[in-house]
């Protein structure tokens, strides 16, 4: 039966392998069941059907990607999607985080309904290398500024806006020490890095006294709270669209960067390049934003994790199975989650942070009007603290740098339009 699902042979795979690949992606991703809950709480969302929505909308999503798309490719509620549903998208809203959720679903609609046209492949080429790398990295840098707040190591100043906090703080050390041996794990290569670096700050902290004693297993937590309770009312036609664009834009691009930098290390590209299987891939991707705004979480996505378990031999659509069995089973783990401190999942947010801030290596420096706006995009997503606040930044500094230094060539129609309904946004604000 399985190598009728998944075609092993001819992947040059076997079962044994293929689990052991699906058990290596999950406990590098592993981390999201603690992070997410966290995030999203403070949105106002209780944090128990958080966990539980977390688990559920990426097992469904990851065993779509595995039976449908017969990929490698694991799925979870994407960082950075989740502090902007969070710390931009909900605030707008007043606080509405059944809106939110009803602009994710809104914005899954579109994403499937564009995945199974052309127009996805124009809208994701269109826009320059030097905004998706700067997208990328003033997320990075925005979840780098969350870690550091939630970990007391930033604090607020009236005089500076942001200042040092009290770093001899007992929670401050545990974060900092959790810190450091996340980052020294995953330099030696230690499968779970993240993972053992939250749990270890935890233990840490009940050991000081600083939480109580948890629980470590038992009856996953009830998702009602969250389940079915988006709604779409509450605010402007005009608000709700730019919060679904915004989300459509930032899901898009983190999907295909992913599946295809996982699919060229499984070597699943075929002669010119492409993804096999990219439809029904993007589509499961699509179906998993949806299917997580109705059990009560923000946008999922695929995991650049995957490639953990592309390196340990997965190949095919077994190794997402295996990944959506664990995290069902860690619906029972729902009390040591709930007993994670804040400041235990920073470090992880920081960790991520640098994964995404990378990229902007690849930035052509020395051509001005590619390197600015790019830069003013990966520093104004952290400092108005909106991510959609800054890609619009960006957008409409790279039309005007490229116009006044006469390279209105390098514009094409889908960043004029991008740019103008940013441009558009802001003047109505």
């Amino acid at each position: 039966m399985l190598e009728r699902l998944f075609h092993l042979k001819a992947n040059g795979t076997n079962v044994r392998r293929e689990l052991i690949a699906g058990a290596t992606t999950f406990l590098t991703m592993a981390y999201i069941m603690f992070v997410n809950p966290k995030i999203l709480s403070a949105a106002g969302m209780d944090p128990g059907a958080v966990f539980a929505a977390t688990c559920i909308a990426s097992a469904l999503t990851t065993l779509l990607m595995g039976l449908y798309a017969n990929l490698p490719v694991a799925l979870a509620p994407g960082m950075g999607l989740n502090a902007y549903f969070a710390f931009t998208v909900v605030p707008a809203l007043g606080g509405n985080w059944q809106l939110a959720l009803g602009c994710v679903f809104l914005s899954g609609i579109l994403f499937l309904a564009i995945s199974l046209t052309p127009a996805r492949e124009w809208l994701i080429n269109a826009i320059p290398k030097s905004l998706k790398l700067a997208i990328a990295a003033g997320i990075g840098f925005f979840l780098a500024l969350i870690g550091l707040i939630n970990a007391g190591i930033v604090i607020a100043s009236p005089a500076t806006l942001i200042q040092e906090g009290h770093l001899t703080d007992p929670k401050v050390l545990i974060a900092g020490a959790a810190f450091v041996l996340i980052f020294a794990l995953a330099a030696r290569g230690i499968i779970g890095a993240v993972l053992i670096g939250i749990i270890a700050a935890t233990v840490a902290a009940v050991t000081a006294g600083l939480e109580p004693q948890p629980g470590y297993f038992g009856l996953p937590p009830s998702i009602e709270p969250t389940f079915f309770a988006m709604h779409f009312s509450g605010a402007s036609s005009a608000a709700i669209a730019s919060i679904v664009f915004v989300f459509l834009l930032i899901d898009m691009l983190d999907t295909s960067g992913t599946l295809t930098a996982v699919a060229h290390q499984a070597h699943l590209l075929d002669a010119h390049g492409n993804l096999k299987n990219a439809r029904r891939a993007l589509t499961s991707d699509a179906a998993g934003t949806m299917i997580g705004s109705v059990l009560g979480t923000s946008p999922v996505t695929a995991y650049i994790e995957s490639a953990a378990g592309v390196q340990s031999g997965g190949r095919t659509g077994l190794t997402a199975v295996t990944v959506a069995a664990l995290f069902l089973a860690s619906l029972f783990f729902a009390p040591l989650a709930g007993a994670v401190p804040a400041y235990a999942t920073a470090p992880a947010l920081v960790f991520v942070a640098v994964l995404m801030v990378k990229g902007l290596k690849d930035l052509d420096w020395n051509d001005l009007t590619e390197a600015a706006p790019a830069l003013l995009t990966a520093l104004a997503i952290p400092f108005t603290f909106s991510i959609a606040a800054g890609i619009g930044i960006g957008f409409i500094a790279y039309i005007g740098i490229k116009l006044v230094s006469g390279r209105h060539r390098d514009i094409n129609a889908a960043v004029a339009i991008i740019a103008l309904a940013f441009a558009v946004k802001i003047a109505l604000a």
